[in-house]
């Protein structure tokens, strides 16, 4: 395996082992708020993306203009999962669009997302979400998509040039498994022009070790590969809000747990896995998005 050209950038070869570990679904409710900041204050947990159609994300975006320190991205909402708790559109309510379920909401699922969504329309909500965290005080540092959504062949296209345009980072995994081979292709063609384009993606789940959580997220890095890793998390605390939205409250609360623990702090430490975050990576670039000129 060659080196990763953005790994390569900022001094690493291919024997290398890097990870951003990165907090998902900030301001979905207040026990994400609560649960960063105490990840942040420890020192593992330096990324997060929030969640902007969502409830508690004016509370979410003056939690990242304090601390300033953490990565603060969009995580692009297109989805609304849970039962009793729903957000929606940003950018229209029309049927039309596909956005929309028929509570007016958006689809609880990605395939009925990507079955009905126009692209276009899609495209319009997620430039409006940026566009809110902006107004909101926010410098967003990267973009990701809730529940990969942004990932399906007709949505990655219109996901990946937005990123260029907008010169941020993107979390776009090489090889995804339901790409065809010409948006292979064109994954390259991105990584060309100076796209970060990550190697594997781990999304934590640590549902079998609730007795040990730390075990749990150890086993998971001693498993990463040489590359550009991210490594997703969904830590809360445990709350009675919590509780009620979400049926498998118990691994977002060890996710929060694992992650302040000193026992898989210095487990990492000691692994050799260098740990960096969207925003000292990209200081590091003296031309941002130009890594093509690296020979």
């Amino acid at each position: 395996m060659n080196a990763n050209p953005f790994a390569r950038k900022l001094g690493f070869d291919s024997k290398d082992r890097l990870a951003i570990i990165h907090a998902d679904d900030i301001g979905m409710c207040q026990a994400t708020l609560s649960a960063l900041d105490d990840l942040a204050d420890f020192g593992l947990v330096k990324s997060c993306s929030v969640m902007v159609p969502c409830p508690w994300f004016p509370a979410a975006a003056d939690w990242c203009r304090n601390h300033p320190d953490v990565d603060a991205g969009v995580h692009l909402t297109l989805t609304s999962e849970w039962d009793g708790y729903r957000w929606g559109p940003l950018s229209t309510r029309d049927q039309a669009s596909g956005l929309v379920d028929e509570e007016g909401y958006f689809h609880r699922d990605v395939d009925s997302l990507w079955s009905r969504a126009d692209p276009s329309a899609a495209l319009v909500e997620m430039r409006a979400q940026i566009e809110r965290a902006r107004a909101m005080g926010l410098d967003p540092t990267h973009l990701d998509c809730h529940m990969h959504a942004a990932a399906d062949e007709r949505f990655i296209h219109h996901y990946a040039e937005m990123a260029l345009d907008l010169k941020l980072p993107a979390l776009i995994v090489r090889n995804w498994p339901r790409w065809r081979e010409e948006t292979k292709l064109r994954v390259g063609e991105w990584e060309e022009r100076g796209l970060p384009i990550f190697d594997h993606l781990k999304v934590l789940n640590l549902s079998a070790s609730l007795d040990d959580p730390a075990r749990g997220a150890r086993e998971a890095f001693d498993e990463l590969p040489p590359g550009l890793s991210c490594v997703l998390i969904h830590p809360a605390s445990d709350t009675p809000e919590l509780r009620a939205i979400v049926p498998n409250w118990r691994a977002r609360v060890a996710d929060y747990e694992a992650f302040l623990s000193e026992e898989l702090f210095d487990h990492i430490r000691d692994s050799g896995i260098h740990l960096i975050d969207y925003r000292s990576a990209i200081s590091l670039q003296p031309s941002a998005f130009r890594l093509k000129t690296d020979s």
